[in-house]
């Protein structure tokens, strides 16, 4: 059976490296890694025929590339557009030297959004990719934020999905919530631990609740990791937000979200999180992902292969939504 994988990551790291100490300081990433992260940025480094091997040998038909680790959302607005240029041009060559095993979500120079619309705009009319990949907040800010608007719109006219991936928090919120833990407990919480699925779920309720995607309501959303945990919170959220909602939007929360989000199973492999998905997302919004290289394609294909669904529905999930949503060639 045909799958594609949508959060599949890369690096380059003649571009990673140009990114000073300091930056990566004050976005609390670290600058020296333990083996098991080397290892791995070597696989992310790699867009050629060891990936694709390994592809091939756990039965991933197609991956949905996009960059990862230190980008242009890190940079200043004069130098970040040519560095997320720079990036979609590397990958749009392994993209057209694997036709049909690759497609590319654009790298985003979010602290430019005019140039950073441009961009999307550019890879999207020559490269053929597929849509474009945010990185949680710019500078602290969300997408909701006025200066945002020409992204939001660009993506909305161009009909492509916007991936709202996570990020490390704010200095801020990573100083309140996580600080003062034992080892690198807090580090880990902040990120895949708990902190990146509740910041995005924060992400797409302020799109909602701040009117952002009733004035675009024909973008289309995609995150990761089985919803990060919105599923579970849907019926809450509409009991709380109910007057809100009647008074100053069109729909309510529940409704905005699963007309406008499509979610990805990358890196959860578990049934738990799985069944809140499907009882409020429906298996046409469902999308597979692996979450590669920090999960890896065997066990990604093992939960595919294992998913308790009818051959309808494990079609839609492996390749009909993504075949249909990002309109890939078949």
């Amino acid at each position: 059976m045909r799958i594609v994988a949508l959060e599949e990551h890369f690096t380059v790291p003649s571009l990673s490296a140009k990114i000073s100490r300091e930056t990566l300081t004050k976005r609390g990433i670290p600058t020296s890694k333990p083996p098991a992260a080397v290892a791995r940025g070597d696989l992310l480094g790699d867009i050629g025929p060891s990936r694709i091997a390994d592809m091939d040998a756990n039965g991933i038909s197609v991956q949905v590339l996009s960059a990862t680790g230190a980008g242009a959302e890190l940079l200043p607005p004069d130098e970040a557009p040519a560095h997320a240029r720079a990036t979609n041009d590397i990958l749009a060559r392994a993209v057209a030297e694997n036709p049909g095993r690759y497609a590319g979500f654009t790298h985003l120079a979010t602290t430019n959004p005019a140039a950073a619309a441009d961009e999307l705009e550019r890879t999207v009319t020559e490269y053929g990719f597929v849509g474009g990949m945010v990185h949680g907040t710019t500078d602290g800010k969300f997408l909701d934020d006025p200066s945002f608007e020409p992204l939001l719109s660009r993506f909305e006219a161009l009909d492509v999905p916007l991936y709202l991936h996570p990020a490390l928090p704010p200095e801020s919120v990573r100083r309140a919530y996580y600080d003062n833990l034992p080892g690198d407990a807090g580090f880990l919480m902040s990120m895949a631990g708990w902190g990146w699925h509740s910041e995005t779920a924060i992400h797409v309720l302020r799109l909602v609740m701040s009117g952002a995607l009733d004035r675009h309501p024909k973008l289309k959303l995609i995150i990761g990791h089985m919803g990060e945990g919105l599923p579970a919170m849907l019926a809450r959220c509409d009991q709380v937000f109910a007057d809100e909602c009647a008074n100053r939007l069109t729909r309510t929360v529940s409704q905005t979200i699963t007309q406008q989000v499509w979610v990805t199973t990358a890196g959860f492999f578990t049934l738990a999180p799985l069944l809140p998905l499907l009882m409020t997302f429906g298996t046409d919004r469902i999308l597979f992902s692996i979450d590669y290289p920090f999960s890896s394609n065997a066990k990604g294909k093992a939960f595919m292969d294992a998913l308790p669904l009818s051959p309808e529905d494990r079609i839609k999930i492996a390749h009909g939504n993504a075949d249909r949503l990002l309109k890939l060639k078949t």
